[in-house]
């Protein structure tokens, strides 16, 4: 189901004419060129699910959308928020998980030059970023899916009230499994979608879940469901369960519950998907995770490693070109945690020649990728004047955005964004949802191939395919 504000607007070029008469001198480093913000109370475009969820909590909540962020041409960007707002207690036998429907907005992510820019200041920047909510997205299957009835956690059934003949709507409920199967069963309904990323032809987007793992790809017009890649069953838990942690406890294979397939990219010949686990396996040891590489058309799938350095694991990995990649390492501490962002850091890393460790486990650091710093988040952010009980705890969306010309000059952008956790404020303090927008040589990142997407403009006209 596809709910709009309005029809497309007319499409951007792909790079911005953006001259602040010299007034903003480039220069070949990383740079913080423009902030946006929206309002953590707002709700997206999907009037029909705007009912209270069963912790009180509206269904249509826009919060959470920095999960992972896509670029989709022109001034386009696919928002993604993970399974819900369960961030207010209510039944911990539930894990207070909700019926809410996974989904994906669409933006219209604008930057003009900012008229008070003053280049004196440290903490002003030469662009203004304005995000305009344009679509909402539900994801669905038209094939029947797995739902618990709710008997166990003192619940009604899990499966949506929208759901139709030919639309099974997914929920981020997390009874909502078979028991019988694997964790990768694709026909559990529990999606925790955490990265996303758009065809090269613009008509598809990929997702990675945390619970299975899963990747899926997705119809984008519509949100049903039209593949699902089979993982290695090495990442899948023999043992299901609504909550967390008997998840944890009960397998001693497997993701950790919470912490599954966090991160995914797309190559810039659209040929290939490499997912990241957020933690290392149950089975794995010495701060190793696992980056999954699936080839598209034959879903063949290959397993990496990859030592973690000063984050909790990692949120989000974004294709520098065939076999370079971003990874967005971080811990949990900053704004939205009440407490001091410490590391939120961009590490490259180099696939080619890397060992296959499909099979291996326990300490996999002797087969890890080289990597390399490329970008300390909260450094900059702090250059600009950004404090850092002020910078997002959960730093988890990353996706190359088009070029700018910012003072005379062409510049590659990097869009970073933030999960709120649906939390409009947190201890009295607002707790948006943020993007960040940096700006790069290719002198900084040597090797960059930005993805060739075609824009799409939709129709968008809000109807189920119950035909």
């Amino acid at each position: 189901m596809v709910t709009t504000m309005r029809t497309a607007t007319t499409r951007s070029a792909l790079v911005f004419m953006l001259s602040l008469g010299g007034m903003y001198a480039a220069q070949a480093s990383v740079d913080l060129i423009a902030v946006g913000s929206i309002n953590g109370t707002y709700e997206d475009l999907s009037s029909r699910t705007a009912p209270p969820l069963e912790n009180g909590v509206a269904g249509n909540r826009l919060g959470g959308i920095g999960s992972g962020i896509a670029y989709a041409g022109g001034t386009t960007f696919l928002a993604l928020p993970d399974r819900g707002p369960n961030a207010v207690s209510f039944n911990s036998a539930e894990d207070d998980t909700v019926s809410y429907i996974p989904r994906f907005q669409t933006f219209n992510l604008s930057l003009a030059p900012n008229p008070d820019y003053d280049a004196a200041s440290t903490s002003s920047l030469p662009l203004v970023l304005t995000p305009t909510l344009r679509s909402t997205t539900l994801l669905s299957s038209p094939t029947p899916l797995t739902y618990g009835d709710g008997t166990a956690v003192g619940l009604g059934s899990g499966a949506p009230a929208l759901n139709s003949r030919r639309t099974f709507y997914f929920s981020g409920r997390s009874d909502n499994f078979d028991p019988t199967q694997l964790s990768t069963n694709p026909r559990n309904a529990r999606l925790d979608p955490e990265s996303i990323r758009v065809s090269n032809d613009g008509l598809s987007v990929f997702i990675s879940d945390e619970y299975g793992p899963h990747v899926y790809q997705f119809d984008r017009p519509t949100g049903h469901r039209v593949r699902s890649f089979t993982l290695p069953d090495e990442l899948a838990v023999k043992l299901s369960s609504a909550v967390g942690n008997t998840e944890i406890s009960g397998n001693t294979v497997g993701r950790v519950a919470n912490k599954g397939m966090e991160g995914l990219a797309i190559t810039p010949d659209g040929k290939t998907l490499v997912g990241a686990m957020q933690a290392p396996l149950e089975q794995d040891t010495n701060s190793v995770i696992r980056l999954v590489s699936i080839d598209i058309r034959s879903g063949a799938a290959h397993e990496y490693a990859y030592q973690l350095t000063t984050g909790s694991g990692v949120s989000d990995i974004v294709a520098i070109n065939d076999h370079e990649f971003l990874l967005d390492e971080r811990d949990g501490k900053g704004l939205g945690d009440g407490s001091v962002a410490k590391v939120k850091q961009l590490f490259r890393v180099d696939l080619r020649g890397a060992a296959d460790i499909t099979g291996k486990s326990g300490d996999l650091s002797a087969f890890a990728v080289p990597k390399s710093l490329f970008l300390n988040i909260v450094a900059q952010l702090n250059a600009k004047g950004i404090t850092s009980d002020l910078v997002p705890a959960k730093i988890e969306g990353t996706a190359f955005g088009p070029d700018v010309k910012v003072g005379g000059a062409t510049r590659h952008t990097l869009y970073v964004a933030n999960d709120n956790d649906f939390l409009a404020s947190v201890n009295g303090v607002d707790n948006p949802n943020k993007f960040f927008v940096f700006a790069f040589d290719d002198a900084d990142l040597p090797g960059f191939q930005p993805q060739p997407v075609r824009e799409q403009d939709f129709l968008e006209c809000g109807f189920d395919f119950d035909l």
